[in-house]
């Protein structure tokens, strides 16, 4: 036995002792055929956000919750997604979109859910400063349009309608300006617990025309997960002006039938 033979066998010894889980298998499995979607709304926004999604779904014949998430605190907004999560009966995927990536991330280990799905949303691993790890990106335009007020913060009506919205008529953006969810200051500082991407396939909706979150940002974040990923025109909001590509990325992960 020559010495290249002896350090090819000798390595692989040492990988067959480390015990690598064969992923090919889990990556080549079809999803969970879920029953039910839960929707969680991100910040500036409310549960309506998803109204154009939810008829789709429900089309296909899933049961569907969009949580109202308060906003006043990442404990407070946890508590309502697994209060949601509490009343399913069965296999369901999470959804999350923006800011709701965070909570998604943290109330994904319950049982019953099969899947994540991101739409431009926030994905920290656990304990991670996640302001530092956006810092390593350029700043989104809609970031100077912050409005600070006793304790709450929101996005201007400029921020809101040309960088929050920016591919919604103006009536449809004055609108959801509208119901604008105000978020408290102290929201993004918190680490989240939990990676439930780690252990739960997922899937992610990348937005390339993104002014409130940074696009690159997303797709590493996509990318980190080794979530099944799209990218779509879209601002923000892809969730309202693209609802038909929002809902078929999560029929996909539910193991329905794509619809066109």
């Amino acid at each position: 036995m020559n010495i290249f033979h002896r350090t090819v066998v000798a390595a692989a010894a040492i990988l067959a002792s480390l015990s690598i889980p064969d992923l090919s298998a889990a990556a080549s499995s079809p999803p969970v055929k879920a029953l039910n979607v839960v929707l969680v709304h991100g910040a500036y926004a409310d549960g309506s956000s998803w109204s154009k999604v939810i008829p789709l779904l429900q089309k296909a014949g899933l049961h569907v919750t969009s949580v109202q998430n308060p906003l006043t605190s990442f404990s407070d907004d946890v508590a309502a997604t697994k209060r949601a999560l509490d009343l399913q009966d069965g296999p369901t995927v999470l959804v999350g979109h923006s800011y709701a990536g965070m909570v998604i991330s943290e109330t994904g280990i319950d049982p019953k859910v099969t899947a994540l799905v991101y739409v431009a949303a926030r994905a920290p691993d656990a304990g991670e400063d996640y302001p530092a790890l956006t810092g390593r990106f350029a700043a989104p335009p809609a970031s100077k349009g912050l409005v600070h007020s006793g304790g709450f913060a929101q996005l201007s009506e400029e921020a809101f309608v040309h960088d929050f919205a920016g591919d919604l008529s103006h009536k449809d953006a004055m609108a959801l300006y509208a119901v604008q969810g105000r978020i408290s200051d102290k929201l993004f500082a918190t680490k989240t617990t939990q990676a439930a991407w780690k252990t739960k396939p997922s899937w992610y909706a990348v937005s390339k025309n993104d002014r409130t979150t940074n696009p690159d940002l997303e797709r590493f974040l996509a990318k980190r997960m080794d979530a099944t990923t799209v990218e779509l025109n879209s601002s923000h909001v892809s969730l309202i002006s693209h609802p038909r590509e929002i809902a078929n990325l999560i029929l996909a992960a539910a193991g329905y039938p794509v619809k066109h």
